[in-house]
């Protein structure tokens, strides 16, 4: 267990790290994290909770179930990559999704959509992500067909703008991908864009 000293400097550090909240809130979250930390395995030694305990934690605060989108909320917060949610993740990443300014959610979509980490949105990007959202599809349609021409139409800007919300995104430099700066420049036009490609983001309640 840490100690007092050790807690106190914790919640100090994370306070300023974690700029959106406040001491008391930081403090409520890192009880939180304990709490989710004693159900996981113990495979991380106390250091941090999993993948599973995340999901369901996600799932029961704020109803995300879809299962590609909370992989990639997780691998979002798990910055060095080990399979473990430590607390400084758990809390810095928390202030985002739960706080953050416009251009922090703009950065934190982004990356729940780049699946590759390669600094843009592709196609397949795009069909991986989209495939989940078309719940209903034509009898006489491939399921995946209705999502590559929903891809072709969010690249192209060509179709109404109720229907889908992705057909609103343009592909500003016709490069068939979208970059930051394309998708930068769609969800400042139009903020409801910011989760074109499946919802990451708690909804306001």
């Amino acid at each position: 267990a840490m100690s007092r000293k050790g807690r106190k400097l914790l919640v100090d550090s994370l306070t300023r790290s974690a700029k959106h909240f406040t001491k008391s809130e930081v403090e409520c979250l890192i009880k939180l994290f304990d709490t989710l930390v004693a159900k996981a395995s113990s495979q991380f030694a106390g250091a941090g909770f999993d993948r599973t305990v995340f999901r369901d934690t996600l799932y029961n605060a704020f109803g995300m179930t879809d299962d590609v989108v909370l992989d990639r909320v997780f691998s979002t917060f798990d910055r060095d990559n080990t399979g473990c949610i430590t607390v400084e993740e758990w809390v810095e990443g928390l202030a985002v999704l739960l706080r953050g300014t416009l251009e922090e959610k703009m950065k934190y979509c982004f990356a729940i959509y780049d699946l590759n980490g390669d600094g843009y949105i592709s196609k397949e990007e795009m069909f991986q992500m989209l495939k989940h959202s078309l719940l209903i599809q034509p009898a006489d349609e491939e399921p995946d067909e209705g999502v590559k021409d929903l891809v072709e139409i969010a690249l192209k800007k060509m179709a109404s703008t109720y229907l889908f919300v992705p057909f609103l995104l343009q592909d500003y430099d016709h490069d068939g991908k979208l970059s930051f700066t394309d998708f930068e420049k769609a969800v400042r036009d139009e903020n409801l864009l910011l989760e074109a490609f499946g919802p990451c983001l708690p909804d306001i309640k």
